[in-house]
């Protein structure tokens, strides 16, 4: 019998967002950004338990408000990834899912598979798993805040950039851009092992925190979604969100 691995999930929650700040606080359909990301992730039913990760008073007070259950961050820190370290330390666990919290919409099915690869043969050699998503329209090729992936035969991740990769020098030549989508599987140790390892210059240079994981060597499993992402990143994208879940509750 396959061994079950203990699973949590945490939402790392900073206030101030260069971008948008603010924006896990703002109001969506009657709800903050913040409190329906948790709540979309408590409903899957997947996690042994689900935590909010804040430096923020207003977003623990949010969160409780729902019976959500808040770690504070001790320290600064740079990324979710170190806000999540830091929480893991002391807890008992094998497996935890960084649940972005800008993307309220993140659905069971997507969680679920990014799961699985942990439970698949060859399962020992991965160290986190994440998400990518077919783009097609051109714009959303371009656009710096869609992170893009490309990956080797195996679905294990090459590279992240924000730039359109691979560049298309031959036209000829039918390629998929795959967008990345910011949930992340880590075994604890890996995330333990990133916070105690200094940014190096093409993460500093892209401000993409995976591509961390891959300049020391940590392998990450790219697992294919059919579900768009949709973040939260600018109030277009707030309002975008609102007309979403409007027509859903047609």
């Amino acid at each position: 019998m396959i061994k079950k691995l203990r699973t949590i999930a945490m939402i790392p929650a900073r206030y101030e967002a260069s971008r948008f700040p603010g924006k896990l606080m703002k109001d969506l359909e009657g709800k903050p950004v913040i409190v329906r990301t948790y709540e979309a992730a408590v409903a899957t039913g997947l996690f042994d338990q689900v935590y909010v990760v804040t430096d923020s008073e207003d977003i623990r007070q949010a969160v409780e408000q729902v019976s959500g259950k808040v770690i504070m961050s001790i320290a600064e820190h740079s990324c979710g990834s170190d806000r999540i370290a830091e929480a893991v330390a002391n807890l008992d666990i094998d497996i935890v899912v960084n649940v972005q919290g800008d993307e309220p919409f993140t659905n069971e099915d997507d969680l679920r598979n990014v799961l699985q690869v942990f439970y698949e043969e060859g399962a020992d050699t991965i160290d986190l798993a994440s998400l990518m998503t077919p783009m097609n329209i051109q714009s959303e090729i371009e656009n710096p805040n869609n992170v893009k992936v490309i990956v080797d035969q195996d679905n294990f991740a090459l590279y992240f950039s924000r730039a359109p990769i691979p560049y298309p020098r031959d036209q000829d030549i039918e390629v998929t851009y795959y967008k990345h989508k910011g949930i992340y599987a880590f075994r604890k140790q890996a995330v333990l092992d990133f916070a105690k390892l200094p940014m190096r210059n093409l993460e500093a240079s892209e401000k993409i925190e995976a591509i961390r994981y891959l300049e020391y060597g940590k392998r990450i499993k790219m697992v294919y979604s059919e579900t768009p992402a949709i973040g939260i990143d600018t109030p277009q994208d707030l309002e975008e969100a609102r007309a979403i879940l409007k027509q859903r509750a047609s």
